[in-house]
């Protein structure tokens, strides 16, 4: 087999990627979210930072058995390396793809100064039993959940807003699609900031927003193509944004749709921001977004404070949960 890196200009190899991450995904998430070949796509031509695509062909007839996606922080974690993906088709599975592909990665990291790898594995999947045999030490669990649309109780979403705009006495809502306006850039920039204390790996540093990093953002995403709606509280008497929460359709399988931020700041915390927003967010995508069926999130499963207001809105625990792992670079190359 030869590894070969991906040019993002070739749609045929992005093709036979995204090829490779389906077949997975039917095997070890089959009730999980479709993967999107635009999003795939926009991963690859459309770097946040330093990120690079490696493909594993057949030296024979040329087919690509895997791939791995590596990211490279220039900011914050400027020790690790990020395998945002490493997958192989499952028919190519147990042949020395996967270790090979591991190995690779770890040789590019190593070259970019970095002393870590980080990766995520379905519990239960042929990925978490891969990232064990290669000696990976477990992390984070993560707890998806779906919000099933028709499935929330008539009245359901109103109630508990009306509950919340009670609790919610001097803030304002207000709603943009796409870009951040640019008079609240640097105080949404604030809340960004605010999910530096949601939990995380044990050394991961968190990001840290500011103008320039919320722009670049909006810039990557339109770019790649998605469409973000964003609702955000704001604090009548100080002006500041207390809360945002923002929800991306996919645009491959408009069914589906991923929940992204949702945060609160400290100052503000207590007065049932987070809860405001999100029924605000449902009630809008409702019309803005009628094929909609399904929402997905995770959250961290000790953050329970987050998670017990997506079971009021009906969210249900979506299994397998989600595995963070670290493993040494030099321990991989070994």
């Amino acid at each position: 087999m030869r590894i070969v890196e991906a040019d993002p200009a070739d749609r045929a190899t992005t093709q036979a990627c995204f090829e490779v991450l389906r077949a997975a995904a039917e095997t070890d998430d089959p009730t999980g979210p479709p993967w999107s070949l635009r999003r795939l796509r926009g991963w690859v031509e459309n770097p946040i930072e330093m990120e690079e695509t490696w493909a594993c062909a057949d030296e024979v007839s040329g087919v690509i058995q895997g791939f791995y996606y590596l990211a490279l922080p220039s900011r914050e974690n400027r020790d690790r390396a990020y395998l945002h993906q490493l997958a192989v088709h499952p028919a190519g599975r147990r042949r020395g793809a996967g270790a090979a592909l591991l190995r690779h990665a770890a040789g590019r990291a190593a070259r970019a100064g970095r002393s870590l790898l980080g990766g995520e594995a379905l519990q239960g999947s042929a990925g978490a039993a891969f990232a064990a045999h290669a000696g990976a030490a477990p992390g984070l669990v993560e707890a998806r959940r779906v919000q099933v649309l028709a499935s929330i109780a008539a009245g359901r979403v109103a109630a508990l807003r009306e509950q919340a705009e009670r609790a919610a006495s001097g803030y304002s809502l207000m709603a943009w699609a796409g870009r951040v306006p640019e008079e609240y850039i640097s105080r949404y920039a604030e809340v960004e900031s605010a999910m530096a204390d949601a939990p995380h790996d044990a050394g991961e540093e968190p990001w840290v927003w500011d103008t320039a990093r919320v722009r670049q953002m909006d810039d990557i995403a339109e770019r790649r193509g998605g469409h973000f709606y964003r609702i955000a509280a704001l604090h009548d008497a100080s002006g500041e944004i207390a809360a945002v929460t923002a929800v991306e359709p996919d645009q491959d399988n408009p069914q589906w749709g991923y929940q992204q931020l949702t945060a609160v700041t400290r100052k503000h915390r207590g007065h049932r921001l987070g809860l405001l927003v999100k029924t605000a967010m449902l009630d809008w995508l409702a019309t803005a977004e009628p094929a909609l069926e399904r929402i997905v999130t995770g959250n961290a499963a000790v953050n329970q404070h987050m998670i017990a207001i997506n079971e009021q809105l009906g969210y249900e625990l979506l299994p397998p949960l989600a595995q963070s792992y670290e493993l040494p670079v030099a321990d991989a190359l070994a």
